[in-house]
């Protein structure tokens, strides 16, 4: 036999109000405590609530709010009165069954550490993963099209318009012909062309795009030197460093941008700001593409070591700051020049362009200072 009393309790010195869940309207009731909580309002009729149904509701200092599983989601009960609110929740046993324990708060917070856990994951080792994986699989049409909006920001910051002197551009068309057949790379898979800044660089973007800045080609000596430097540009089209870097900058962004076709957009941008801008390649990617170089120049009869001696004249000789080392994207240490050094071999293949074509080459944006 239950030791809890059924009995009314004495009436409260302190208004009980109701909010039926309905109406906006405060209603001051009195309480029966039977075998439910009767609710009762001069000249209604009572509500009824069953103490197994009954929860505790957020309430301010000096008052029980009480709401019921039964009742409409917005129906509250509030007892100011200290003896009768004490009266009443001793008849709810699952007062407070909602109410987050110390065990749920250790399994939320479990919860929360594992997928912070696997977020890190994600970036330190499935994006990379996923961009290894992807980058040779875009597909070339997709590639295009992000090259077309990439060359866009490329342009806004380098000039909007590609050198174009006859001679010059004759000059360079050969010369990137010659490298691309010796790199395997299709006709139609490549566009070369020179930008008139006096920042020098070099770079390449997805689709096969490749552009030199005229500072470097004002800073170069001799043809050697600067198709080494685009001997390296085509190892990172070959490898796919640019549409991996975008993949992994992008992370999520592109691959839900390549699912639903949005890819000249936001993805584009990220890939300009960061892979142009910032213009890194990861170490195992610039060793890679150095690689390639030597192999292309090897195969033309011709040495790595003049574009070595090249990049390491600007990024050495002029202490690697400024614009010039943050557009550097293949900054060379002297342990890279040593590696060049080492492939260095005489020349055994005929000249890349003639003297005149090399005059030709150097003037392609014209005479005149940019």
């Amino acid at each position: 036999m239950s030791d809890v009393s059924t009995e009314a309790p004495a009436p409260s010195v302190k208004p009980t109000v109701f909010f039926d869940g309905v109406s906006s309207r405060r209603r001051q009731v009195t309480l029966a405590l039977g075998d439910a909580l009767e609710i009762s309002e001069e000249g209604g009729a009572p509500v009824r609530w069953a103490y197994a149904d009954i929860r505790r509701a957020d309430s301010p200092a000096g008052v029980i709010r009480l709401a019921c599983t039964t009742a409409p989601s917005l129906a509250r009960l509030e007892i100011r009165d200290a003896a009768l609110a004490a009266d009443v929740t001793a008849r709810c046993t699952r007062l407070d069954e909602h109410q987050t324990s110390r065990r749920g708060i250790a399994k939320i917070v479990g919860w929360s550490v594992a997928a912070a856990v696997s977020i890190v994951c994600v970036v330190l080792f499935g994006v990379p993963l996923a961009a290894d994986r992807l980058a040779p699989l875009v597909p070339k049409a997709i590639e295009r099209r992000i090259g077309d909006a990439s060359e866009v920001q490329v342009k806004t910051i380098f000039g909007r318009n590609v050198c174009e002197d006859p001679a010059g551009k004759a000059a360079f068309t050969k010369l990137v012909n010659r490298l691309r057949d010796a790199a395997g790379l299709d006709d139609d898979s490549m566009t070369a062309g020179v930008l008139p800044t006096s920042v020098p660089n070099a770079f390449a973007l997805p689709g096969g795009k490749v552009y030199v800045l005229k500072g470097l080609l004002d800073k170069a000596e001799n043809p050697d030197e600067i198709a080494g430097i685009l001997a390296h540009e085509l190892g990172h089209l070959k490898h796919y460093d640019n549409m991996r870097g975008l993949i992994y900058n992008g992370g999520t962004s592109f691959l839900i941008g390549l699912l639903f076709g949005d890819v000249t957009g936001s993805s584009a941008v990220i890939f300009a700001s960061r892979s142009v801008v910032e213009a890194s390649y990861s170490r195992e990617a610039e060793t890679a593409a150095d690689t390639f170089a030597i192999e292309i120049m090897h195969k033309l009869g011709r040495s790595p070591k003049p574009a070595a001696e090249l990049m390491f004249r600007i990024t050495g000789k002029e202490g690697g700051s400024g614009l010039t080392n943050i557009l550097a994207s293949h900054p060379l240490t002297e342990d890279r020049l040593a590696r060049m050094t080492r492939e260095d071999r005489p020349a055994n293949g005929p000249p890349l362009l003639t003297d005149k074509e090399w005059r030709a080459l150097k003037l392609i944006c014209g005479s005149g200072k940019v």
